[in-house]
């Protein structure tokens, strides 16, 4: 459909948001990567904006590989306490400026470690917590806020598990298991490398109460399936974390079924190829079709929020070849629990409300429907606090939508 009159840009920012697939490592500002590059003495294929946009952060890219090249250069820039601090902070109040109030910011901490240089995993974490919480307290203390005029913001972090990623070496922390292992066992290294991160995770939440909550597994898919990593998702679920999985991004739908079965998987990253019986692998799967099906009507069931990341999707996956194309048509035809979200506002250089537009111009979603898909972002978020709490929270927020929606002339809903 085209996008009518009462989806206008200023409703799309004002409306109340959130972010739940939101990548602090491809979301810095590039003048704060600049600045950091500057100070950590590494260097930058260009020292402008403009340099980087060309050469590094594009609106297009030819492959993943390619999408994914920047990401070098703001790991580097966040190996250092202060910068993530500051990177954290500015994510916040860049989300808190267009109207997302709550989001939940995902790294991988021993992507960072560097212990010669003070960045444990648990440091690495306190850093991006120091951030967003001095961006909280500074807008819920604004009056528009107090008075109840604007929601609260609020966030959680979620620390990733990695597959494969990056050129051997990886970072400190895995070249200090590669010194005395074998890269033909590199899946040994890095399950060994998540089940650290998660159980830092979990310590640190509960004895600083910082909100450390959930888990991820990011890095290359294909390859490198969910259930490689059970173990650690199963630890996580044994300590009350919940679980995301990047699952049907770049691998088909026995990806998101081992997401589901293996990883306990509370929510999916992308969840692009759940609808493509042609990217299942699994000979065991002889009826693609009721599989699917199968597995769509348990998703949609279940209620398993898929983190939809359009932009992102658009540039990283060459077989899209318009938005109009994209999946999230069917899951909006089976009225799927879905999530809009950016992935990377710097290397997709988007924002949520960019991501709000692009679906509205291009899928037709009534205002009933976009009530339900905004609320989704903050009922199946893993807000840190009492589920009581949560609940009263959502429901602020969902009024907010409402009065929202009355302001500026929408009253179907």
């Amino acid at each position: 459909m085209e996008m009518t009159t009462k989806y206008t840009d200023a409703f799309i920012k004002e409306m109340p948001k959130s972010d739940l697939h939101l990548h602090l490592d491809g979301s810095l500002r590039i003048p704060s990567l600049i600045q950091m590059a500057k100070k950590l003495n590494f260097e930058l294929p260009s020292f402008t904006e403009e340099g980087l946009r060309e050469l590094v952060f594009k609106d297009t890219y030819e492959s993943l590989p390619d999408y994914l090249h920047g990401f070098q250069y703001t790991c580097s820039a966040l190996r250092d306490l202060e910068n993530i601090e500051q990177a954290s902070y500015e994510l916040a109040v860049d989300n808190q400026n267009e109207g997302v109030c709550y989001i939940e910011p995902r790294f991988a901490p021993q992507l960072l470690v560097d212990t010669e240089n003070g960045l444990t995993m648990e440091t690495v974490l306190e850093a991006c917590y120091k951030g967003l919480e001095r961006a909280k307290k500074e807008f819920n203390n604004r009056p528009d806020v107090i008075n109840g005029s604007r929601p609260e913001f609020h966030y959680g972090i979620i620390s990733c598990a990695m597959r494969k990623f990056g050129p051997k070496g990886y970072s400190p922390f895995y070249t200090r298991f590669f010194k005395s292992m074998e890269y033909s066992r590199e899946m040994e290294v890095l399950k060994e490398g998540a089940l650290q991160m998660v159980k830092a995770a979990v310590k640190i939440r509960d004895e600083k109460g910082i909100p450390i909550v959930g888990i991820d597994l990011a890095g290359q898919e294909s390859g490198y399936p969910p259930g490689k990593f059970k173990e650690v998702y199963a630890y996580a679920h044994r300590n009350f974390m919940h679980k995301t999985v990047h699952a049907g991004e770049a691998y088909g739908a026995e990806s998101i079924f081992q997401a589901i079965t293996e990883c306990h998987a509370d929510r999916l990253g992308h969840g692009y190829y759940l609808f493509d019986e042609n990217k299942i692998v699994d000979p065991n799967v002889t009826d693609k079709k009721k599989y699917l099906n199968d597995l769509i009507t348990f998703v949609a069931d279940k209620r398993t929020t898929i983190e939809v990341c359009l932009t992102s999707n658009l540039q990283t996956n060459p077989e899209i070849k318009s938005i109009k194309d994209h999946y999230f048509k069917e899951m909006l035809k089976n009225r799927m629990s879905v999530s809009i979200c950016t992935d990377n506002r710097l290397v997709s250089n988007t924002t949520v409300s960019n991501e709000y537009k692009l679906a509205l111009e291009n899928f037709d979603i009534q205002p009933k429907h976009l009530k339900d898909i905004v609320a989704y972002g903050f009922k199946k978020s893993f807000y840190h606090g009492q589920y009581i709490e949560k609940r009263n929270w959502a429901k602020r927020v969902v009024k907010h939508f409402d009065e929202v929606a009355k302001k500026h002339g929408i009253t179907d809903l």
